[in-house]
């Protein structure tokens, strides 16, 4: 990955809720006749986690304009776009109690249904989903089904929906071998990063719901993050929790961040594993495939990222987790790709529409393919 530039490099501007200009027009990269315009909707930190300056100006060498959409103010006179970039989560989420996100993201629907020709990267409906871990965890658990042949599994799991009472939660999970993990119901923000092992019955007292309880696998400590852009992946390694003895203990609960953990240079009593214990062999590079073009096809998304691990008893490749437009950090190719993809995209919209930004029978935004 490029190394960040300077943050002094960028002006100094008032910052709204997507990370953009707060003043009344669009703040463009690069102002080229003719040239196709993507536009990205980002958070502040997201946009500086991909290096948002750095990718306008590698796109500006090759006819694609890159402008950041300020949702504070109207969509219409910062267009026209023939693709929106965007990783609306926060918006998203906070639009359930918060009344200006409502109207946000209102606004930015209104423009995508008024502009059907432009190209949502990725379909809002899509990116939602994989909001709720209750949602996504049932589409991990059919992976099963449609990649029997290439032994892909994800972990048993229970949805809590309530905390209720502590007996009914210790019969529920019989159907779950401990130690577990539990997690959010909510896969974003900080707070979706906070997680907890769970040893016995006992122990699952500490459960907070709403959250999903999975049956932890040991892995040797080792997590593939397969990063997905378009019609192409990568595969970064990172570290993990460390092999636990399987079944109920005494054990207390331990309470960790999983992006602490899993940090490229994550060093903790939490990923250290015993010196005996003999390396893995790799995923699988044709099942990792398979299972990337199985979840473009379920997800209908193009930008998204899959944990996997690999079973130390069966091997078999395991999804654990599903992750909306992720930072693809250690993907020095991301600009490439994602350049590659956004260009690839432009294709279909020009075969289909050749006049530019003709709206008549352009792909709609929601079902473009990807």
């Amino acid at each position: 990955m490029e190394m960040e530039r300077r943050k002094d490099a960028l002006p100094t501007l008032p910052v709204c809720v997507c990370g953009h200009s707060s003043v009344g027009v669009p703040h463009t990269r690069c102002l080229m006749s003719g040239s196709s315009r993507v536009g990205f909707c980002l958070s502040d930190k997201k946009r500086r986690r991909i290096n948002l300056q750095a990718f306008a100006d590698f796109c500006a060498g090759h006819g694609v304009e890159v402008v950041e959409i300020d949702l504070t103010q109207p969509m219409g006179p910062q267009g026209p776009f023939d693709v929106i970039v965007h990783k609306l989560s926060d918006v998203i989420v906070e639009a359930e109690h918060d009344s200006h996100s409502q109207q946000l993201l209102a606004n930015f629907q209104s423009f995508v249904s008024d502009n059907p020709s432009t190209v949502l990267l990725d379909p809002l409906p899509a990116m939602t989903q994989l909001l709720d871990r209750f949602v996504s965890y049932r589409i991990m658990s059919e992976l099963h089904n449609s990649l029997q042949d290439w032994h892909v599994c994800s972990p048993p799991y229970l949805e809590i929906h309530s905390a209720g009472d502590l007996s009914s939660i210790q019969q529920a999970v019989t159907t779950l071998s401990f130690p577990l993990i539990c997690k959010t119901r909510v896969a974003h923000g900080s707070l979706s990063h906070e997680m907890c092992l769970i040893f016995s019955g006992g122990g699952l007292a500490d459960v907070r719901a709403p959250c999903v309880l999975q049956s932890f696998v040991n892995h040797g400590a080792v997590l593939h993050k397969v990063f997905v852009v378009g019609e192409r992946h990568f595969c970064v390694e990172r570290p993990s929790l460390k092999n636990f003895h399987p079944g109920p203990c005494d054990r207390k609960t331990i309470f960790f961040n999983s992006h602490q953990v899993s940090k490229p240079e994550s060093s903790s009593d939490l990923t250290a594993l015993d010196k005996q214990m003999p390396l893995l062999p790799p995923p699988s590079s044709e099942a990792v495939a398979a299972l990337v073009k199985e979840l473009r096809l379920q997800l209908g998304m193009a930008l998204f990222g899959v944990d996997v691990i690999i079973n130390i008893h069966t091997h078999t490749l395991t999804v654990i987790d599903i992750n909306i437009f992720p930072g693809y950090e250690g993907v020095p190719q991301f600009f490439s790709a994602l350049l590659s993809h956004i260009q690839s995209v432009l294709g279909k919209q020009t075969a289909v529409s050749p006049e530019k930004n003709q709206t008549s029978g352009a792909p709609s935004a929601a079902a473009t393919s990807l």
